[in-house]
C-alpha cells in the first residue's frame, strides 16, 4: 500500500499561526520535507520546529539556482523539481506519511504546488491551507485587507513596472509580493500609479525580525525577499472623509503625460465626471460610477458633480489638457460659488497643456512672451476674438490657438490669418498641431501666408510666431529669451 502525501501550509512565521491540523500532522508524519536556498536555512522547517519529532526522516530539497545566476533558469528549476518528485515517490512508495512543509499557504505561490502537479495524480494527496502573507501583513498594520464591494488584486513585484502600474491604477487593495531585488521598479510602478503614499512594507511578518513602515521611506538596499507592499482597504477612509470635488488634467493625450497627483485623485474618487471622449481615457475601478456626458453641457456637469459631492461622494471631473485653459475648472468655480455649494470643497489639479505638448514637439516656439485665444464663438462673439488677435498682432505676442475649427465652422482661421497678416510677415511660422501624443499625431510648420484652412479641425492646435520667432533649416521653430529694444 503507497503512502499519503500532504502539502501543510504552515503560516507567515509564528509559529502559533501553524493551524491545529497543520501540527498533528507535522507530528504524525514519516517523512517531513522543506525547501531551502543553498544557504540551507529553512523558513518553513522553523516554523514546524516545534512540532517535529525525534526519528523523523527530513528531506530537504535545496534549489539548485535563483534567476540571478542562471540563464536557464525555467529549464533547471523544472528538473530539480522531477529530480525532488522522484525521491519523494520512494518514501510513497514505501508507504510512508510525507508531509511537505509550505511557508504561507502551499497553493498561493507556495512551491508546494510543482511536487503536487508531478505527484498528485499518482498518490493520495492533501492540502492543509495556512495564514498567508498577506493576511498577516494587514494584521500587523492593523488596517482592514479589503472590504464591502472593493477588490483585492495580488500581484507578483516580478511584473514589468508599466504592468504592475496598470494594475495598481485601480484605486482598490491592493498585495504585491516577492519584493527583495524587485523592490525598486515595484516603487517605481506604485509612484506612477500615483499610490506610493498609501502603501505599506511589511517584512517577515509575525516574527521576531518583523518591520512595517510606510513604503515610501524603505530603503531599497535593505529589504529582502520575504517582505510585500500592501495597499489597504480605504472603505473606512472613505465614508469618513467629506465629500469634494476634484478638476483633474488628463494632459492632452495618453497615460505618459497624465500627473502621479491626479492619477492618484483618479484612483481615489468614488464618481467620474466628464465628456465622454475623456472618461475614455481614465480606467475606471470595478467601485467607482462613470457619468458621461456631452461637451456642451459644462454647466449642467458640474452642477451634477457638485450636488454628489454634497451628498459624500468624492468625485473627479476631468478635462483634457490643463482644467483651467479653457476647460472645466472654471465651470465648475463658477457653479460652485452659487450659495447652494458654499460648504463643498472644491480642488483644481494641473494638466500639461496641448500648446505645451505641441509647442514640445518642434522646440520652444513659446520661449517669450505668448497669449492664448480661443476661436470658438459658441461663448463669445466673433467681434471680441477679432480685437483680441489685433491687439495680441500688435503687441508682437506669440498666440497659442485653441479650438481653431469644427465641423459647422472653418470660416475663423482664414479670418484669423487675415487679421494676424496685418501685422506679421507672411513668413513667419505657424505650428499645426493634431492629435499630439496620440495614435494619429500630426505635427507641420508652414508659412502664415501659407495657412490653409482646410487642413485644420477641431483636434489641432495653431502656434503662431512673433516678429522674432525663428524657423531653421533642421526644422526646429524657437521664440529667443531676448527682444530687441
Amino acid at each position: 500500500m503507497t503512502g499519503k502525501l500532504y502539502g501543510v501550509g504552515v503560516g507567515p512565521g509564528d509559529p502559533e499561526l501553524v493551524t491545529v491540523k497543520a501540527a498533528r500532522l507535522i507530528s504524525e508524519a514519516d517523512v517531513v520535507v522543506f525547501h531551502s536556498a543553498r544557504h540551507g536555512r529553512s523558513v518553513a522547517r522553523r516554523i514546524a520546529e516545534p512540532y517535529l519529532r525525534p526519528g523523523q526522516v527530513e528531506e530537504q530539497l535545496v534549489y539548485p539556482v535563483t534567476t540571478e545566476d542562471s540563464d536557464d533558469y525555467q529549464g533547471e528549476i523544472d528538473a530539480f523539481y522531477e529530480e525532488c518528485a522522484r525521491r519523494l515517490a520512494v518514501h510513497l512508495d514505501a508507504g510512508r506519511v510525507v508531509v511537505v512543509l509550505a511557508a504561507g499557504d502551499p497553493f498561493f505561490y507556495g512551491s508546494y504546488m510543482h511536487l503536487h502537479k508531478r505527484l498528485a495524480h499518482r498518490y493520495e494527496a492533501e492540502v492543509v491551507p495556512g495564514v498567508t502573507s498577506v493576511s498577516a501583513g494587514a494584521a500587523v498594520v492593523g488596517r482592514p485587507l479589503v472590504e464591502r464591494d472593493e477588490v483585492l488584486t495580488v500581484l507578483p513585484g516580478t511584473l514589468p513596472p508599466d504592468v504592475l502600474a496598470e494594475h495598481l491604477a485601480g484605486g482598490d487593495p491592493v498585495a504585491v509580493m516577492k519584493l527583495g531585488r524587485t523592490f525598486p521598479q515595484v516603487r517605481r510602478a506604485l509612484e506612477d500609479a500615483g499610490r506610493l503614499d498609501e502603501a505599506w512594507y511589511v517584512e517577515r511578518a509575525t516574527t521576531g525580525r518583523q518591520r512595517t513602515a510606510p513604503l515610501s521611506e524603505v530603503d531599497a538596499g535593505d529589504v529582502p525577499y520575504f517582505s510585500l507592499a500592501l495597499l489597504p482597504s480605504k472603505a473606512r477612509r472613505r465614508r469618513e472623509s467629506v465629500g469634494e470635488v476634484v478638476v483633474v488634467g488628463l494632459g492632452p493625450a495618453g497615460p505618459q503625460w497624465l500627473t502621479p497627483e491626479a492619477r492618484r485623485a483618479l484612483t481615489e474618487a468614488d464618481d467620474l465626471v466628464g465628456y465622454v471622449t475623456y472618461l475614455d481615457r481614465v480606467n475606471a475601478g470595478p467601485r467607482q460610477r462613470v457619468h458621461a456626458s456631452d461637451n456642451k453641457v459644462e454647466s449642467e456637469r458640474a452642477a451634477f458633480a457638485l450636488d454628489l459631492a454634497r451628498r459624500g461622494r468624492r468625485v473627479a471631473v476631468v478635462s483634457s489638457g490643463d482644467p483651467g485653459v479653457f476647460a472645466m475648472a472654471s465651470a465648475v468655480l463658477e457653479v460652485a460659488a452659487e450659495e447652494q455649494f458654499a460648504d463643498v470643497p472644491v480642488r483644481v489639479l494641473p494638466g500639461l497643456t496641448a500648446a505645451h505638448a505641441v509647442a514640445s514637439r518642434v522646440g520652444a516656439p513659446l520661449g517669450h512672451d505668448y497669449c492664448v485665444v480661443s476661436l470658438s464663438d459658441r461663448l463669445k462673439p466673433w467681434g471680441v476674438i477679432e480685437e483680441r488677435l489685433e491687439a495680441a498682432a500688435k503687441a508682437d505676442l506669440v498666440l497659442a490657438i485653441y479650438n481653431p475649427a469644427s465641423k459647422s465652422r472653418r470660416w475663423q482661421v482664414e479670418s484669423a490669418r487675415d487679421v494676424l497678416l496685418r501685422h506679421r510677415s507672411p513668413g513667419t511660422p505657424v505650428v499645426i498641431g493634431r492629435d499630439v501624443g496620440g495614435p494619429e499625431e500630426h505635427v507641420r510648420v508652414v508659412r502664415l501666408a501659407d495657412l490653409d484652412p482646410a487642413a485644420v479641425d477641431m483636434r489641432c492646435l495653431l502656434l503662431v510666431g512673433s516678429s522674432q520667432t525663428r524657423w531653421t533649416d533642421r526644422g526646429a521653430v524657437f521664440t529667443p529669451r531676448r527682444y530687441p529694444g
